[in-house]
C-alpha cells in the first residue's frame, strides 16, 4: 500500500529516528548542549521531507498532483516533530534532568518558565521548519502546468 499517508508515516518514523539518532550521538560527544548543533536537526528534516514527497511522486506516478504532495510533507514534518518531541520531553524530565536545567540557565535569565518551554521551542521548530520546507520542495516536484510556447 503506497497511499499519501503511509508514505507520509513511514517517513515521518524514518526522520525521527534520524532525529533522535543524531541528538544521541551528540550526547555522546557532549556537544549537546551547544544550540548550534540544533541546526543540523532542520538538515535531518530536510532530507526526511524531500525523500518522502520524492518516493510519493514516484509511487503514484501520474497521478502525483500538488495537493497531495504537500500533504505527505506535512505530515511527514509533523509526525517527526510530535515523536521527536515527545522523546526529548521523556529524555528531559525523567532521564536527564540536568541537561534540562543547563538549557534553562543558558537560555531564560529566569528560570520560572519551567521545562515545557523546551518543548515548546522544539515544536515550534519543527513545524515552521515544516511549512517552509513543503512550500520549498513542491515547487521543486509540482507538475508544470505552462506549455512552451516556441520550442
Amino acid at each position: 500500500m503506497n497511499s499519501s499517508a503511509s508514505v507520509a508515516i513511514k517517513y515521518g518514523i524514518i526522520t525521527t529516528l534520524g532525529l533522535i539518532v543524531y541528538f544521541l550521538v551528540i550526547k555522546l560527544l557532549d556537544l549537546h548542549t551547544n544550540p548550534w548543533f540544533r541546526l543540523l536537526n532542520g538538515v535531518v528534516m530536510a532530507y526526511g521531507i524531500f525523500a518522502s514527497i520524492k518516493r510519493y511522486k514516484l509511487v503514484s506516478g501520474t497521478t502525483f498532483n500538488y495537493i497531495n504532495g504537500f500533504k505527505v510533507a506535512i505530515i511527514t514534518g509533523f509526525l517527526a516533530t510530535f515523536v521527536f518531541a515527545l522523546f526529548m520531553g521523556i529524555y528531559m524530565f525523567h532521564i536527564d534532568t540536568a541537561f534540562m536545567n543547563t538549557l534553562l540557565q543558558d537560555w531564560f535569565q529566569d528560570m520560572n518558565y519551567g521545562g515545557g518551554i523546551l518543548i515548546f521551542v522544539i515544536i515550534i521548530e519543527g513545524l515552521a521548519s515544516t511549512a517552509i520546507l513543503a512550500l520549498t520542495y513542491m515547487q521543486i516536484f509540482k507538475n508544470s502546468t505552462k506549455v512552451i510556447q516556441n520550442p
